[in-house]
């Protein structure tokens, strides 16, 4: 097993993986759109002269089989940046076995590199699994929005 950075030749493999975390947000009734980017949008925005937001890659084997996709935040109030968490999917059949803590650590070493305050996100209200995945890891919901937790985990030292 093995995390690492998204390259630009990683940009057909993302577009995948979107699709996969599509189909899982379908089913937690998290998302119920369509998925219009395409593998030269990825290219772009994420690996063009401007990087909009970054992938962390799972590899087990040799073959990717998770992602982790997110972006930078900045507070002018309180002058500190934190990383948004867009995107965490392990592939099915890989789920359970750890793999899904390795990206969020993996996460949190680039979030303490850059010296961020917290990682935030969200999470379906019916996936309740990840809920308790995330408070495991020492996430805290910090509000909810109806149903929807919002989750952040702070960053120390």
């Amino acid at each position: 097993m093995n995390v690492r950075k998204a390259i630009k030749q990683d940009s057909g493999k993302l577009l995948e993986l979107i699709g996969h975390k599509a189909e899982f947000d379908r089913s937690m009734k998290g998302f119920d759109g369509e998925i219009s980017t395409t593998k030269e949008k990825i290219e772009r925005t994420l690996f063009g002269e401007y990087p909009f937001a970054h992938a962390l890659l799972l590899e087990v084997d040799g073959e990717v089989q998770g992602f982790a996709l997110f972006h930078y935040r900045y507070s002018s109030f309180r002058g500190e940046p934190s990383i948004w968490l867009d995107d965490l999917l392990v592939v099915g059949k890989h789920r359970s076995k750890g793999y899904g803590a390795e990206l969020m650590h993996a996460l949190k070493t680039v979030a303490q590199k850059s010296l961020t305050s917290h990682i935030s996100w969200t999470a379906s209200p019916h996936n309740t699994k990840a809920h308790e995945f995330y408070k495991k890891l020492g996430a805290e919901v910090e509000r909810m929005d109806g149903q929807r937790p919002y989750f952040r985990w702070a960053m120390y030292g």
